[in-house]
């Protein structure tokens, strides 16, 4: 049985536009073309498509899965892999998810999580990328700004920042609920122990960069409501700081 590209597209849950695409790089070449010029499926493309979908379900690009196709052209083999990767997927899944349980749990009973439990599941850089996606996607689109290619991610650091970065705001939001000043001693102890392990870990800020970056956050709506989010008045309470610790700086230099 021969399907056309649109009962292909609706029978696989794909658009037709992408069926067109997949033909043009000779990713999916349909098996005949009509006499008046209908790309028809049979039974052998539809098998490629699915196997097409399932990598692509586990992110790999089209060029990745155009090699592994043509290098490897046993299908029982491809499927026994596919399954092996789902698996492994679905596994780092169900550790994220639990994460996520522990995280809305701990807030409903107004505990703090353990810092290290946070990101547990986020082995990968796959992984990373998806977590960061919603941030990419607003600076590329307000900035254009490439979050996920500007620079390799590598899981370790990237958890090492994230559990750092983590500790340093709770601690932020603490001083602020205990009504510490903004050059209270603690709060200045805590910007600078931030800012040296940022840049012992290649990111290194300058008191006078680490004020104009919270000063961006206060006039950009993305990172201003993250910040409120863990607390109100954080965004603010961070800039006044980050400020009276720059002019701390500058009198020292």
């Amino acid at each position: 049985m021969l399907y056309t590209v649109k009962e292909v597209a609706e029978l696989a849950n794909v658009t037709v536009k992408m069926l067109h695409h997949y033909h043009r790089i000779g990713l999916l070449i349909p098996t005949e073309i009509s006499d008046a010029g209908y790309r028809l499926y049979g039974t052998g493309a539809l098998e490629r498509l699915q196997q097409i979908l399932l990598y692509r379900e586990l992110d790999f690009t089209l060029e990745q899965i155009n090699g592994l196709l043509r290098d490897n052209p046993d299908r029982s083999a491809i499927l026994a892999e596919q399954e092996e990767l789902l698996h492994q997927r679905k596994e780092r899944l169900e550790r994220m998810i639990e994460t996520l349980r522990k995280t809305q749990n701990s807030r409903e009973r107004g505990e703090q999580m353990e810092d290290k439990e946070l990101f547990t599941g986020f082995e990968r850089e796959e992984e990373w990328k998806e977590a960061l996606r919603e941030q990419h996607e607003y600076l590329k689109e307000s900035y254009d700004y490439d979050l996920l290619n500007s620079a390799p991610l590598q899981p370790q650091r990237m958890n090492d920042l994230a559990l750092e970065g983590a500790a340093f705001m709770t601690a932020m939001a603490d001083a602020l609920r205990a009504g510490r000043k903004h050059s209270d001693g603690t709060v200045t102890a805590l910007i600078s122990s931030h800012l040296e392990f940022l840049g012992g870990h290649g990111h290194p800020l300058s008191a006078q960069d680490f004020a104009v970056q919270n000063r961006f956050f206060l006039g950009d709506d993305f990172h201003l409501r993250m910040l409120e989010g863990q607390q109100t008045g954080l965004a603010y309470y961070l800039a006044a700081a980050a400020d009276a610790y720059a002019a701390g700086a500058e009198t020292e230099s």
